[in-house]
């Protein structure tokens, strides 16, 4: 049997999301204009930033596409952002080859079947508790929190206090 959840939270130093259904609630609002609105959670938004000021490599690999998504993440300071993207591995080897990623100590958050693949070939697959059953069973750790409301949050905290990085980032600023 594998390593529990808890076990490998110290060894994590790459955080790879999807967006859709993780960083938001999944529901896209469409206006007449053809524009799609997605909420995201300042939770989520802090966590990240504090990842990052404590060196955490993150990457986002997501299907969807909007400016507004792109714009907030570049504002939380992530640099590694793939949208429109629809095959998953591709994005993933590149960003794990530049950055010189080991697989075994990074974390994918994602919560349906197109983060299957490369939720398969890391060491930390997670997921929101609202994902998708096969995801669910994938995943090592389900956090009680829904895609969009803190998923992000309550797994990025949890390492971070595991690996004594929380605390310091409590005054984590936004540029």
């Amino acid at each position: 049997m594998g390593k529990s959840y808890k076990e490998l939270m110290p060894t994590i130093d790459t955080l790879i999301f999807d967006v859709d259904g993780v960083l938001t609630n999944g529901i896209v609002t469409v206006y007449p204009n053809g524009e799609l609105l997605r909420h995201m959670n300042v939770k989520d938004g802090y966590a990240i930033k504090a990842a990052i000021n404590a060196g955490f490599k993150i990457c986002i690999i997501s299907g969807g596409t909007n400016e507004g998504v792109q714009s907030r993440l570049e504002g939380l300071g992530i640099k590694n952002i793939h949208l429109g993207i629809h095959d998953k591995i591709q994005p993933f080897l590149e960003f794990v080859k530049a950055n010189n990623v080991n697989p075994k100590t990074t974390l994918y958050m994602g919560d349906d079947i197109p983060d299957y693949p490369v939720m398969e070939r890391i060491g930390f697959p997670c997921c929101p508790s609202d994902a998708s059953p096969e995801i669910k069973e994938l995943s090592i750790y389900v956090s009680p929190k829904k895609g969009g409301e803190g998923c992000v949050r309550d797994v990025l905290e949890q390492i971070m206090r595991v690996q004594g990085k929380w605390k310091g980032n409590f005054y984590a600023k936004y540029d």
